[in-house]
Formats: C-alpha cells, structure tokens, sequence
C-alpha cells in the first residue's frame, strides 16, 4: 500500500468526526490564564512529597506497573464520601470516567443525551462511539427541563452540575424527580461540585441508575495529574471496571490522589479562597458594570459583556475576547452556541489576576473600538 490513502481505511463515522478543542495552552511567558477552569493555587504540599516519595532515590519503583484497580485511592474515595468501595471507580481523569460510560451503554442502537449547552466533549465521545444523541437546550434561565430529559428515550444522559460553561448549579430536588422517572443512567458530572452549594451523591443509596463523576482537577488542583473518579451502584461499576483499561492511573497519579485527599484542610481552604473571589467579581459585574451574570456556583464567571455604548451580543463578546488576548489574558468564548455566543467564560484566578482581568476590561471599555 506504498503511497496509498491510508485515511480511506477509517470508519466512516471516525472520518467525520470533529475533536475536542480544549482552551490554548500557551507556551511563551506573561499570560494570564484563565481560560482551563484550572486552580489558581498550587495543590497539598504533601502531593509533591508522596510523589517524591513514590519515585524513590533512583527511581526504580517506575519500572513496576501501577495498582491496577487503583484500590487504596477506591478506599480513600470511598471513605470521602460514605460509601462502599465498591461504589468506586478509579479513572485518568473524569474524562476517562465519561468514555468508559459511553462505552457501556451507548451504540448505534442506544442512544446518550444531554443538554446545550454542556461540556463539550460529550457530543464527542457520543460520535466516537456512533450512536445516537439527544440534546436538550437550555435557555437564560437555565431551569432544569426535567420532563423533556425524563421522556428523552437516551440511554444515558449526562448533566452537567454545576453547568459548564455557566456555572448555574440544579437542585437535588430536580435531579430527583428525573431519576425517579427515566429509565437510562443519569450521569450527573459533578466537576465542579466542591464550589457549589448542592451536590447529587445522597441521592445515591435510593437509585440504581445515578452515577455520579468528580475529579481532582479542579477543586484539588491536580489537573496535570489527571485524576477522576465515578460512585455508582456496584453493578455499575462491575461493567465500568470491564471496559476500563488494565493501568488506566499511574503510580505517580494515585500516589497524588491519595495525599490530597489526605489533607482536608488545605482543600478547604482553596475552595473558600476561590468562592469569594467568585462572589466578589460577579457582584461587581453584575452589579457595577451592569452586566447579566450568571449565578455561578462552579470555580469561574460565565458574563456576558456589553461595550461603553451598552450593546451585549456576539460580535461584542468576541471583541472583548480579542482586546483580551492582545494583552495576553486568556478566556473563553463559545460562539457556536446561541446561548453562550454573547457571554465571556472566565475562570476564577488569583486576586491578582482577577485584578489584571478587571483592568483590562475596563481598558476595552475605553478603547476607539468599543464605541
């Protein structure tokens, strides 16, 4: 086959399918980042300690694989949360976790749902593995159509709590009412839980069809350690652990996992840190500047921009993007979205930080452009 078009060889569906496209990473100095959700704050000392630790003098203990069940970090998941060990299943990252779901219960024959807008790689996942997708859109007021998910058909349907990229959390209340009436798996992505005021894990005990999904990106700042976890019914789980690759967490990884989350005080102490810079930057610009703001309760700021004319909308958010990374601020904009197309997704930085995106704003306000 010298020569030949080795891309013709691809399944048809694989051949169509668009990738995830996560936020720039920059490679040169003097950005401010904040545009990945990633913690403005280092993790635990005591991560890099096990981690040195782990690797040893010479380094000999990475020549062995890795636990392959990742038991004592499923023990430790476990004790977190009040359940069983196995109501746990250990993933290289919360990604890996939201695969391995769509590789049990989704093909061509069953459907996934979710809503729109949502993480955006589950529209991806879903294609990769060429089954159906029902998308059920939310509007400004991001009430939770639990009726319309109920009644999807989907075999499993993910919801995002709180919402990425809004940041808006739903009620138990309202998750309850959809997993007493559907009849998939309701996949409730909590990466952003540890901010938010509610959480779906006492739902657990009483339905078989929830799982739940964290991850220590986040709230724990590992996400280059990349660590996730789902708590789920054992029989969940059992089909999970089938399909999961054999070393799917890295010695390195779960020696990490394990010392944050053996440090409560200093994840605490993060989380609290990042909700009042949260609070205080969506009071001010909901409040001072006058821009619709949505009542995040995740680790960044979905508002949406209006210009020193008072105009809000598409084009005005992609001008803001812009000033803002000609000053090299980072952040997200999510034009394919009718929802989001107007709104600016900023992840909550340092107070710092915060202040150089506030500044810079306040600067596009004032420049030629904006009038």
């Amino acid at each position: 086959m010298k020569g030949a078009d080795t891309g013709r060889l691809g399944l048809a569906h694989v051949a169509k399918l668009h990738a995830y496209s996560p936020g720039l990473q920059p490679s040169g100095p003097g950005w401010v980042k904040l545009n990945t959700n990633e913690c403005p704050y280092p993790p635990s000392p005591r991560v890099a300690e096990a981690i040195l630790r782990e690797v040893g003098a010479e380094g000999a203990a990475l020549r062995l694989y890795p636990d392959p069940a990742s038991s004592a970090l499923r023990l430790a998941v476990a004790r977190l949360h009040g359940v069983a060990g196995a109501n746990v299943c250990i993933g290289n990252g919360s990604d890996d976790i939201l695969n391995l779901l769509v590789r049990c219960f989704c093909g061509p024959a069953a459907a996934a749902g979710f809503t729109l807008p949502c993480y955006s790689l589950y529209p991806v996942l879903v294609g990769i593995q060429d089954c159906g997708a029902f998308a059920v859109e939310l509007d400004r007021g991001m009430r939770l159509p639990v009726e319309r998910i109920a009644a999807s058909g989907a075999r499993l349907f993910f919801l995002t709590s709180p919402n990425a990229p809004t940041g808006v959390g739903f009620p138990s209340s309202d998750i309850l009412r959809i997993l007493d009436s559907f009849g998939g798996i309701l996949v409730v992505d909590e990466a952003y839980a540890p901010f938010a005021r509610e959480n779906a894990v006492g739902l657990l005990a009483g339905h078989a069809n929830l799982v739940v999904v964290r991850t220590l990106s986040k709230a724990y700042a590992l996400a280059g350690i990349r660590v996730g976890y789902a708590l789920a019914d054992p029989g969940v789980i059992a089909l999970v652990d089938r399909v999961r690759d054999t070393y799917n967490v890295s010695r390195l990884s779960q020696a990490a996992a394990l010392a944050a989350l053996g440090d409560p005080d200093h994840h605490l102490r993060v989380v609290s840190k990042i909700k009042a810079t949260r609070d205080l930057y969506i009071k001010m610009w909901s409040e001072g500047r006058g821009w619709f703001t949505f009542p995040s309760q995740a680790n960044f700021i979905c508002t949406e921009p209006r210009d020193r004319g008072g105009r809000a909308g598409p084009a005005v958010a992609r001008q803001a993007f812009d000033f803002l990374f000609s000053r090299k601020v980072l952040v997200r904009h999510f034009p394919s979205d009718a929802l989001t197309a107007s709104f600016l997704r900023i992840s909550v930085g340092s107070d710092d930080e915060m202040l150089v995106v506030d500044h810079t704003l306040e600067a596009w306000l004032k420049a030629p452009q904006s009038a």
